[in-house]
């Protein structure tokens, strides 16, 4: 039997150990010109996981600098900045064909207890309430490139289902937020290194996407070009990647061919766990949209 997209996934942020605090990971073709982002993100923060010890990652902060090769495996290099009394920072550079591709800081705490406040979840319909995304004709389906064909038809590691489900072929205006759930398709062991690691590779889904909502546009078109240029992620409670989390997101500005969203997951119970804020590159060439 061939391993569920779930164990592949897995085996993808697990890493290769090279050598003390150099560590190598492959790529998997979910269709995507380049390498997701997501991943980058969830291999790099796996790669800085396990130099610390006792120290949960608290935030993280990253910038894309190059197009990743999904042919090519990754080299992650972490740097141990700092172990503090309380905190642990790491760097970690992502490498590919002799070149930095990805860059990407770290902060770890020890356990404390302090004062506490979140905001409130949005009232919006529960995951149980609200339909999976229904299928591609295949018809359409048909008429798009191979490798888009393959990223539309996939059956990824995570379900989602949308509390404001749009079409991405016909993508009408709207105002710039939108609530998304999602969890893993499977459960997976109960180790909170590899949830966060998951979390890392899904904050990379729908995100600046929500920069797009007010104009209309898709990354499905063709003249329409998209890419993360940062990340930053902060991680604020326990929380498991197979259980359905909320993931609301808004883009209060885009300018200058860039997009800025925001994103705040929560668990069914309305438990704020995460937070996540990216700004992408969107270039819309000249041209009418097809």
């Amino acid at each position: 039997m061939p391993p569920s997209v779930v164990s592949e996934l897995i085996d993808l942020l697990q890493l290769e150990r090279l050598e003390d605090d150099l560590y190598r990971g492959q790529s998997r073709d979910i269709g995507t010109k380049y390498v997701f982002g997501g991943q980058v993100l969830g291999q790099a923060l796996s790669a800085a996981q396990r130099t610390v010890a006792g120290r949960t990652v608290h935030s993280l902060h990253a910038y894309f600098l190059r197009a990743g090769d999904i042919a090519a495996p990754i080299i992650y290099h972490v740097e141990r900045s700092r172990d503090g009394k309380s905190f642990s920072t790491r760097r970690v550079t992502a490498i590919q064909h002799g070149q930095q591709i990805f860059g990407l800081a770290a902060s770890f705490q020890i356990d404390e207890t302090g004062v506490e406040h979140q905001i409130a979840m949005p009232v919006v319909p529960r995951p149980d309430e609200l339909e999976p995304a229904p299928e591609i004709d295949p018809a359409t389906l048909s008429h798009m490139p191979a490798k888009l064909q393959r990223w539309m038809a996939s059956k990824g590691p995570f379900e989602f289902r949308h509390v404001y489900p749009r079409d991405e072929l016909k993508p009408p205006k709207r105002p710039p937020y939108q609530h998304v759930w999602m969890r893993l398709t499977e459960r997976i062991g109960d180790s909170p290194e590899l949830h966060r690691a998951m979390l890392a590779y899904a904050s990379d889904f729908h995100l600046i996407g929500t920069a797009t909502l007010p104009h209309g546009i898709s990354y499905l078109q063709p003249n329409v070009m998209m890419a993360s240029l940062d990340h930053a992620l902060w991680f604020h409670r326990p929380f498991r990647a197979d259980e359905w989390l909320l993931y609301s997101c808004d883009s209060p500005s885009a300018q200058g061919a860039r997009g800025l969203a925001r994103g705040m997951f929560y668990t069914e119970s309305g438990k704020l766990v995460a937070s996540t804020a990216q700004e992408g590159l969107i270039r819309i060439s000249t041209g009418e949209l097809v």
